[in-house]
């Protein structure tokens, strides 16, 4: 049985990819320091976690011995929290990330597949956005996403760790309540009756992936020996606007939008071509947006009653 370790694995992602990868017959162990994420979600009969910070060698050392292949999945990974504090960003982005791939060199571990960012590393470009266009990360957070994929490659060419970057777009779905992203934070404010804040004029555009997809990626990446940098979203642009429209249609709610000036370090519009992963290991993610934020509309819907 392979044994895979997941890095922040107690999060949104990662606990969608551990179910998914104890399904498909994985021994799955999770680092994580529960800064947001939480162990009691996840099924700990039979999932080995570990409680450690990315920052401590130590604990990273720990969570990797044993371990055949490693998902890296924990970051900072909220974009004007890095232009705040970008310190606290490079602490936990690039210096915890060297510990990993360290720890993974040392433990003879055979394959690390960690998360990027798609328009974050490359900033403001035309899209749609694609792994041949030169980074310019215009924040903290993207910066951190290109340390981490430059570290890949040289530990890839200098140590022969097979590695690859998985540039995420927006990820969406259920399990999101902690997250800060556009989904999960307009959801939580409609059923708290709050109004929406549009930072912009509701023409920026977003990639939205749904999470069910994207570990399904994860896995085929995992299995395949695909090496750089690889875009994975929806292949398509959706409007702000757009968005608050599917939403009103899920939701069946009014909703209560108030649009704001345009905050610095925030990209207007960002997709991504999907070609190099599809032909690399078969992407193909196939939930419609409709589709998935009824899921995941009905899914904040259980948990906030839940907590009621």
């Amino acid at each position: 049985m392979t044994k895979v370790l997941i890095t922040g694995g107690a999060g949104f992602i990662g606990r969608h990819l551990a179910g998914h990868l104890l399904d498909e017959g994985y021994a799955v162990t999770v680092l994580d320091n529960e800064s947001l994420g939480d162990r009691r979600h996840l099924d700990l009969d039979r999932v080995r976690f570990v409680g450690g910070d990315l920052r401590d060698a130590g604990d990273v050392a720990a969570a990797v011995e044993g371990q055949d292949m490693v998902v890296h999945l924990a970051a900072d990974t909220r974009v004007m929290d890095s232009i705040a504090d970008p310190q606290f960003n490079f602490e936990n982005n690039v210096i915890g990330s060297f510990h990993l791939l360290q720890a993974a060199r040392a433990a003879g571990v055979r394959r690390v597949v960690a998360a990027s960012t798609g328009g974050a590393i490359l900033g403001e470009v035309p899209p749609p956005v694609h792994e041949r266009i030169a980074p310019q990360p215009t924040s903290p957070y993207g910066a951190s996403k290109l340390m981490l994929e430059g570290y890949l490659s040289a530990f890839t060419a200098s140590y022969g760790l097979s590695t690859c970057a998985l540039r995420f777009s927006n990820v969406y779905g259920p399990r999101s309540l902690h997250k800060g992203s556009v989904v999960a934070h307009f959801y939580k404010r409609i059923l708290a009756g709050e109004p929406l804040v549009v930072y912009g004029d509701g023409s920026q555009a977003r990639d939205f992936l749904y999470a069910g997809d994207l570990v399904s990626a994860i896995r085929e990446a995992m299995e395949s020996d695909a090496t750089g940098a690889y875009q994975l979203g929806s292949g398509r642009p959706t409007t702000i606007d757009q968005l608050l429209d599917l939403m009103r249609t899920v939701t069946g709610r009014e909703l209560d939008v108030r649009y704001e000036d345009f905050r610095a370090g925030e990209l207007r519009a960002t997709w991504c071509d999907i070609a190099k992963a599809h032909d690399a290991f078969g992407f193909d993610p196939t939930t419609p947006l409709e589709e998935g934020l009824r899921a995941t509309w009905d899914w904040f819907r259980s948990a906030t009653e839940a907590v009621a």
